[in-house]
């Protein structure tokens, strides 16, 4: 039975990720309590999208722990670096509400659809993204992005405007809102806002905040 894409792209997950527009990644924060200290600043900052990367032994468990941390602070926590089935059933036990990919393959988006997981493949070419998004794809990550530039975003929507694009890789205060104004619907940053200082963390999710959407 087809799966009804629409229903992922209008649902509560990716209602948050258009309404917050900031996802922090979260990469083998070790230990797990220092994981945990991080997410709690964080949300006590502002933050409510959460990525926790699938290249390390414990993201499962860490997956989990970041949930109990933000859930019921109106939180959402996702896995990202999904790129096998393995990684995706894993993700999926531990109770994702999203996936994200560096790349795009299609059994891979094809099997997290399967499963009712809203899903964001990578991509770093117009057609790639197209690719992407005619296979289902909740949102379309444009990786890596400070390679790729804003002026990659804003070109990107002008044959391709129905593809709703999440910047990464690279993202940082000096140019997040830029991607925003430039048409990607959020954008996630990993060390840029992980390692930051509290009032660079509240300068930039000030700014992700403040910046609007273009028309």
């Amino acid at each position: 039975m087809p799966v009804d894409v629409t229903n992922l792209r209008t649902g509560s997950t990716a209602d948050a990720v258009r309404r917050e527009r900031l996802i922090v990644v979260l990469r083998r924060i070790e230990p797990r309590s220092r994981l945990v200290d991080v997410v709690g600043e964080l949300v006590d900052a502002g933050v409510r999208l959460f990525e926790v990367t699938f290249d390390g032994d414990d993201a499962a468990l860490d997956l989990v722990a970041v949930s109990e941390q933000v859930v019921d602070r109106g939180g959402v926590v996702g896995a990202g670096t999904v790129r096998t089935a393995a990684q995706l059933l894993s993700a999926i036990a531990a109770g994702a509400a999203f996936g994200v990919s560096p790349v795009f393959d299609p059994a891979i988006v094809a099997a997290a659809l399967r499963a009712g997981l809203p899903f964001i493949p990578g991509a770093s070419t117009p057609t790639e993204a197209d690719g992407a998004w005619r296979s289902g794809a909740t949102f379309v990550k444009l990786f890596p992005a400070s390679s790729l530039g804003p002026t990659f975003v804003r070109e990107l929507c002008g044959p391709l405007p129905e593809i709703e694009t999440i910047a990464t890789g690279g993202v940082d205060i000096s140019n997040a809102t830029a991607f925003l104004e430039a048409g990607a619907v959020a954008v996630a940053v990993g060390s840029a806002i992980v390692r930051a200082t509290p009032a660079q963390r509240r300068d930039l999710i000030a700014a992700v905040a403040s910046t609007g959407r273009p028309r």
